[in-house]
């Protein structure tokens, strides 16, 4: 039953693209648009199998089939993103989630940090490209460094309210009970807050993947934002559509999982826990 209303949500979701796809497809056959600028999701979808498969013929003396045949732009600039996504959300979320639970939990800590996080926080990653270039020069430097401190904010925002939004019953409880600071910490606090730190994991992880493209425009020369940017100079706009429509699938995937991985760690907050 599950499986089958799981599909069934797939379904309902892929209607409305599959319109847009249709009017796409017909706006483009009418010619009431310049394929220059519009083309056609057919010629949209040739471009994207071209980027996907490896630009050389199979030459066995030059390696591995499997080397070869994830040997195209597409795989290897989707591969070039992740990392930089990954590696960048992992420097940003692993110094905010500390930092975070310290200024949740503490008043002092609160007081010292807050007045800085609340003047840095609204300035958008992309202001920093400039000094980003200027301190990291080129390459993965910069863009690590640009997607670090998109991921850092919401993580940070997110562990501080779910710590400071722990329902004051339970803490009373515990003290009631005789739990020590670290107990109090371990089994009242940190399980409360989770949801919310999960939440911040999910927007930090969306917000990375939206800043290594712009990143990728200015600072390297591989990847998904680097590509669009590429095809743009040579007025490919099957190729602009195509990488976008990259991103948005591997976005997609990466928002699915979180989603899940979620569900799976929470099923205790929502009552499915046998």
């Amino acid at each position: 039953m599950a499986a089958t209303s799981s599909w069934r949500q797939v379904g309902i979701g892929l209607v409305l693209p599959a319109l847009v796809v249709a009017l796409w497809q017909a706006v483009a056959s009418l010619g009431w648009v310049n394929p220059q600028v519009l083309p056609s999701p057919l010629a949209v979808a040739e471009k994207w199998v071209a980027y996907l498969l490896p630009l050389q013929p199979y030459d066995p003396a030059a390696g591995s089939w499997l080397h070869w045949a994830v040997s195209g732009e597409l795989i290897t600039d989707s591969l070039s993103s992740l990392y930089r996504v990954v590696v960048g959300f992992l420097i940003g979320g692993g110094l905010a989630l500390p930092l975070g639970l310290a200024m949740g939990m503490s008043n002092r800590v609160y007081d010292w940090f807050n007045v800085l996080v609340q003047m840095v926080r609204p300035i958008p990653p992309i202001a920093y490209i400039p000094l980003s270039m200027l301190w990291f020069g080129l390459g993965n430097p910069p863009a690590i460094f640009l997607i670090a401190l998109g991921a850092f904010f919401p993580v940070l925002m997110n562990t501080i309210a779910g710590v400071r939004q722990v329902d004051g019953i339970f803490i009373r409880a515990a003290r009631n009970l005789g739990a020590s600071g670290f107990t109090m910490f371990v089994r009242v606090i940190l399980p409360a807050a989770v949801p919310y730190i999960l939440s911040g994991v999910r927007i930090g992880i969306g917000t990375a993947f939206i800043v290594v493209i712009v990143a990728e425009m200015v600072a390297v020369n591989n990847g998904l934002g680097f590509r669009i940017l590429e095809a743009r100079e040579y007025f490919w706009s099957d190729k602009i559509i195509a990488g976008m429509i990259s991103i948005g699938l591997i976005g997609l995937a990466i928002d699915v999982g979180m989603n899940k991985l979620n569900n799976h760690l929470l099923r205790w907050h929502r009552g499915l826990e046998n």
